[in-house]
């Protein structure tokens, strides 16, 4: 079951985060906090105004950055299949390469949400999947 809580709860630690360009495109990316608690490869959670999407954490030159955020996560792996929620949550809230944005940190290393700086948002954070189940279903996947 799903816990509610809101961003601004002692609980939640909130990052600042960036949007930046995606390599050559015009599409937006973001670039997050080095104290961030992820690394390169993660699949994360990252709640986009009420919606789970799923993202893979990435790296470059500049530091750790999220290029997309998808559905599930079979999309994840094939993105060209699926919409990038990421941009749809940009458009919606008039955001792109260069502003700023919260990134509130939910569960370290595996839940996080993102809202425009100063805004209050209640979060439903799933809980995390049975790892046994997960062992099981990536073991099929290869």
């Amino acid at each position: 079951m799903a816990e509610r809580v809101p961003s601004d709860h002692s609980s939640v630690t909130a990052l600042r985060a960036d949007l930046a360009r995606s390599g050559g495109t015009r599409r937006p990316c973001l670039r997050l906090p080095e104290d961030a608690a992820v690394e390169a490869g993660d699949v994360v959670r990252l709640l986009l105004d009420g919606t789970t999407t799923h993202a893979r954490v990435e790296s470059d030159a500049t530091g750790p950055l999220i290029r997309g955020a998808y559905d599930n996560e079979r999309l994840v792996r094939s993105p060209r299949e699926g919409e990038n929620r990421l941009v749809e949550w940009c458009d919606t809230h008039d955001r792109g390469p260069g502003d700023a944005v919260e990134l509130d940190e939910l569960d370290p290393g595996f839940c996080y949400g993102l809202r425009d700086p100063g805004d209050r948002v209640v979060y439903d954070i799933p809980a995390r999947p049975d790892e046994s189940l997960r062992g099981i279903a990536e073991s099929l996947r290869e």
